[in-house]
C-alpha cells in the first residue's frame, strides 16, 4: 500500500512540473505575445470570408484619380 501512495505521489509530483512548465511563457515583448496567440487561435471562417472581401476591395485601384473626380474631368 505504501509503494502504491508513492507511486501516485510521483506521479501527481510529474504531472503538476508538466503543467507549470507549459503555462509559463515569458514573451521578450508585446508583439511576441500577440504572434503566438494568433498563431494559436483559430479564425471563425464567417470572419475569415469578411477579411477576404474587404482585403481585395482595398487592392484594387479605384477607376479615376480621385482629383479628377473633384474636378469634374
Amino acid at each position: 500500500m505504501k509503494q502504491q501512495n508513492k507511486l501516485s505521489q510521483k506521479q501527481e509530483s510529474l504531472t503538476e512540473q508538466q503543467t507549470k512548465a507549459e503555462a509559463v511563457h515569458e514573451f521578450a515583448s508585446s508583439d511576441e505575445l500577440l504572434r503566438a496567440d494568433a498563431a494559436q487561435t483559430p479564425v471563425p471562417p464567417d470572419l475569415e470570408e469578411r477579411l477576404k472581401k474587404s482585403a481585395t476591395r482595398l487592392a484594387t485601384p479605384p477607376s479615376r484619380p480621385w482629383w479628377k473626380s473633384l474636378l469634374g474631368r
